[in-house]
């Protein structure tokens, strides 16, 4: 008797300007090319946004015309987007691609919200405000201190300087009288028990990638990227938002206020870009299962068409 496996979704993470864009886009049209139809279902945190199109590196208007994708520049500005409302429109988005018989690839380099969409939420209620308000004006060190005995295993784990997650262990033990830990083992929503993942993650030589790093962001400032942070400040709106937190808008918006000289603020949105860079490096390196499979060297046109034969012969045999 046939064992009935679950279908196949890929996975491209990666860090930024590591080329998964173009990895899923060649995967796509070499799906399309075997019969197959695709869709690239964004899994970048700023892509999300229809503001800035050029600082998110958000596909072009030809590769969007040439394969469908999905989760791209679809929210406001305005709007406050966490890997949970991600995770619920990815998970629809998959589940009507496979219910089409057409191939949802996901591609991109926010490694919370893959996990978020694959393993599921932890169903913690909403947070008390009058408790989170509290918490968070908390120094941190009396926030771990605070911890401590509430949830010995969260405090032993993070150190005080980790502001933000022991805000949130602290605030979720508060509000509702048991710990992130136990509500992280009742995980709801995730979509990996119903799909066979076929992933790969890029981790490229980090001096290739650091110069990619450079490159593009001076092809972002060549493309408009002033102009873009300039109409996004028109708006008025709150700096704490993610999309005016995305690499490139504080430090533009510095130049823009008269705080720095341009060549300064380039810089300073290279620089972060590297570290951001740097950051999910690690982070995809050490966060992701250990099984999936990895790929370091530089990606081009030739690697890229070894890559994708790989892939289209997980992504088409049983």
């Amino acid at each position: 008797m046939s064992v009935i496996r679950p279908p196949k979704v890929a996975l491209i993470a990666g860090p930024t300007a590591s080329g998964k864009s173009a990895l899923a886009l060649a995967l796509a049209k070499s799906l399309k090319a075997a019969g197959r139809d695709a869709l690239i279902i964004n899994a970048d945190a700023s892509q999300v946004y229809a503001d800035i199109p050029i600082l998110s590196a958000a596909p072009s208007t030809a590769d969007r015309e040439a394969v469908p994708h999905a989760l791209v520049g679809h929210v406001d500005a305005s709007v406050n987007v966490n890997a949970a409302m991600w995770a619920a429109e990815a998970r629809d988005a998959v589940m009507t691609s496979l219910s089409k018989g057409t191939v949802p690839i996901l591609a991109g380099g926010t490694g919370l919200y893959m996990r978020t969409l694959i393993d599921g939420i932890a169903p913690v209620p909403d947070i008390d405000p009058d408790i989170r308000a509290m918490v968070r004006a908390l120094p941190p060190a009396e926030a771990h201190a605070r911890l401590a005995p509430l949830d010995p295993a969260a405090a032993a784990k993070l150190p005080p300087t980790d502001r933000t997650r022991v805000q949130r262990a602290l605030e979720v033990v508060l509000s509702s009288g048991r710990t992130l830990g136990t509500w992280q083992r009742e995980m709801i929503g995730g979509i990996g028990g119903d799909v066979t993942l076929v992933p790969l993650v890029l981790l490229p030589p980090r001096d290739w990638l650091k110069a990619r790093c450079d490159r593009r962001f001076d092809d972002m400032m060549a493309q408009g990227a002033l102009a873009e942070v300039a109409a996004l400040l028109s708006r008025g709106l709150s700096p704490d938002l993610p999309a005016m937190r995305a690499i490139g808008v504080p430090e533009l918006a510095r130049h823009l206020a008269g705080e720095l000289t341009l060549d300064t603020a380039v810089d300073l949105a290279r620089i972060a870009t590297r570290q951001y860079a740097k950051r999910q490096y690690t982070w995809l390196r050490g966060q992701l299962p250990i099984e999936w499979e990895h790929e370091d060297r530089a990606l081009n046109d030739v690697i890229i068409n070894e890559i994708v034969i790989k892939l289209l012969q997980r992504l088409l045999t049983d």
